[in-house]
């Protein structure tokens, strides 16, 4: 593949999924081809290579994806966030709300120690909620998140900004503008 290789003809919108109004980004065509997702892992490589990080945690399920191969890749590591009851042994959990509800995740509380340099990794970056509950989960066990990486930044929806906020890097492949 070419230099100009673009990420985004991997990337499918599906319009009105899950419902009606909402253009979901299907990354399957993505992850089924190993040429398209060798060229992101080598970008993801490039940039986090010389980086002093202790651990990748990746958020389910897609996250683990990627992040799983990042990890094995940079010789870390892969620590899970999982929705709430999916991990054995003793665990911290934080909810996040959503436009119809909310949900928890979680993390065993031995996976990271204080000082750990985590990177964080997930598929999408949207409303920024399932990441800012993750963070929580991170600071909460003593831990720092250098940047949250993500395939696909939907800034319209404002996570990446309200991480930016909270002084959190942020680092996508694409991004999409919804409107």
């Amino acid at each position: 593949m070419s230099s100009q290789f673009e990420i985004e003809q991997y990337i499918h919108a599906i319009p009105d999924f899950p419902e009606p109004g909402v253009v979901f980004r299907d990354l399957s065509p993505l992850f089924a081809n190993p040429k398209a997702l060798r060229i992101c892992i080598d970008r993801y490589l490039e940039r986090y290579i010389d980086w002093d990080l202790d651990a990748v945690v990746a958020i389910d399920a897609r996250g683990f994806i990627v992040g799983s191969i990042l990890a094995w890749e940079l010789k870390k590591p892969l620590i899970m966030v999982r929705k709430a009851g999916k991990l054995p042994g003793e665990c911290e959990q934080a909810s996040y709300s959503m436009e119809y509800g909310s949900r928890t995740v979680e993390m065993q509380k031995a996976s990271l120690k204080a000082g750990d340099n985590i990177l964080l990794f997930d598929d999408l970056l949207a409303t920024g909620g399932t990441v800012m509950a993750a963070t929580t989960l991170i600071t909460s066990l003593g831990a720092k998140v250098a940047e949250v990486a993500a395939l696909v930044d939907l800034p319209d929806l404002g996570g990446s900004s309200k991480l930016t906020s909270a002084g959190i890097s942020t680092f996508s492949l694409v991004a999409y503008a919804e409107s």
